[in-house]
């Protein structure tokens, strides 16, 4: 039997609160793209086909990231590098956030990507991933 298909085990806390930090991001994310589809129709942009993709991104992004926090619920070793690669996101927008005058928010943006990073790369969420000894040894 597979590691894609054995019996799912339960998941150690670290990966648990990865997981629930991602669904979290992915429904701040959900809600700036319901807000962006809001303004799309109530606004009259300048550049039509800058508002749309922009929504259409975000829509994307929020799919995106909440498909990385259940394939990393459910032990799948593949979706560590985009979840970690989406954290590393976040911490350029934090950046941008912090240089841009929303220090507050740019740091706790940072805080939470650099959080998300270390809990999804700790030994017991490594090892429920399938990398490192089994044995946590």
């Amino acid at each position: 039997m597979t590691a894609e298909h054995a019996t799912p085990e339960a998941s150690p806390l670290t990966l648990t609160a990865a997981v629930l930090l991602l669904k979290a991001e992915a429904v701040v994310v959900g809600a700036i793209a319901i807000f962006l589809v809001f303004k799309d129709l109530t606004s009259t942009p300048s550049d039509v086909g800058v508002a749309v993709s922009l929504t259409v991104f975000t829509v994307l992004a929020s799919a995106v990231i909440y498909a990385i926090a259940r394939a990393l619920g459910h032990h799948r070793g593949g979706a560590r590098a985009p979840g970690i690669v989406v954290q590393l996101m976040l911490l350029a927008i934090g950046y941008y956030m912090i240089q841009g005058g929303l220090a507050w928010l740019g740091i706790a943006i940072i805080v939470l990507g650099v959080a998300v990073i270390a809990l999804i790369v700790a030994p017991p969420s490594t090892r429920a991933l399938g990398y490192g000894p089994a044995d946590g040894g």
